[in-house]
């Protein structure tokens, strides 16, 4: 089967598809190249969207750098600068080539949409926007560990992980034993571009030794740490107390044995002495009857010699 050239409307056609694929193709990649990420204290650059030829020079250019379309960063013409901004003075400068603006060093206060504008004899060659993102270092997570009920079967725990002085709202993750767990986190900041203060906790019931991770990730930066907490196996049992009636009961006793004492102290010595006395007059008696027979017997007797 032989192919035919194709009509001139399915060639245009197929012309205006590739045009399109090719713009589509060269937006993305502008709007991947719109933004520049960074961090607290660093150089950075922002690119901009036209070059000069090495034919000419920046003399016979106009460049403007602005901020969120109202702020100008720096202006050049005629290769000199004529503006630049209070906040940037010491801290910028561009490259008088490729017109790539440089920051150092950067801050929080510098997040934000920029804008390079390119004129030519007054005539606009270029103007495009740049975002750029500044991010702050968390501090390393620090772990804690706070125990909150503790039986021989297991220890309550409650976990705690903080990082401070970073910038933007971080994501809190972390695992244990390496099993993923789910963080009950919080954040403070005192405005849209202060550094933020995180702080997660967690409940666990110890059973066994277990090694807790914490993770504070943003902007595709990370910090880490880890923490191990081990289960003492020593367990002492506290005595029970006795049950609120044996008590009562035992309380009843005690007093009715003092009692009892009291008066076994009180009465047993009379009853003791009255009979003492009674036994001592019996024998009393009893030696003045012998008394008495031993004398008639010895009177009979002399009678009798007599």
């Amino acid at each position: 089967m032989m192919c035919l050239p194709a009509s001139p409307p399915a060639l245009a056609s197929r012309l205006g598809l590739g045009l399109f694929v090719l713009l589509c193709l060269g937006i993305g990649q502008a709007l991947e190249n719109k933004a520049v990420r960074s961090r607290v204290g660093e150089k950075v650059g922002l690119p901009c969207c036209y070059e000069i030829p090495s034919s000419e020079s920046l003399h016979r250019y106009r460049v403007y750098w602005q901020k969120n379309v109202t702020e100008v960063v720096l202006a050049y013409s005629d290769g000199k600068v004529i503006s630049k901004h209070e906040r940037y003075r010491s801290r910028t400068e561009m490259d008088p080539w490729n017109l790539t603006l440089w920051l150092s060093p950067v801050g929080l206060l510098d997040n934000g949409s920029y804008q390079c504008i390119v004129q030519r004899n007054s005539i606009v060659v270029c103007s495009q926007p740049v975002v750029l993102f500044v991010a702050a270092d968390f501090s390393k997570p620090n772990i804690t560990a706070e125990v909150s009920a503790e039986s021989c079967e297991s220890t309550e725990m409650v976990i705690t992980c903080s990082s401070h002085g970073g910038f933007p709202k971080p994501r809190i993750s972390g695992t244990i034993n390496n099993m993923s767990v789910e963080w009950d986190a919080s954040w403070v900041s005192e405005s849209s571009f202060s550094p933020y203060n995180v702080t997660g906790k967690l409940v666990l019931n110890v059973t066994k030794d277990v090694n807790i991770t914490c993770s504070v990730e943003h902007s595709g930066f990370s910090k880490s740490s880890s923490l191990l907490i081990e289960k003492t196996n020593d367990c002492i049992v506290p005595p029970v107390p006795p049950p609120y009636n044996v008590i009562i009961a035992s309380i009843i006793i005690v007093i009715t044995f003092i009692l009892a004492i009291t008066l076994a102290a009180r009465f047993l010595p009379r009853h003791v002495c009255s009979h003492c006395c009674k036994h001592q007059d019996s024998v009393e008696e009893g030696v003045k009857g012998c008394t008495k027979r031993s004398m008639s017997s010895k009177l009979t007797a002399e009678t009798s010699s007599v």
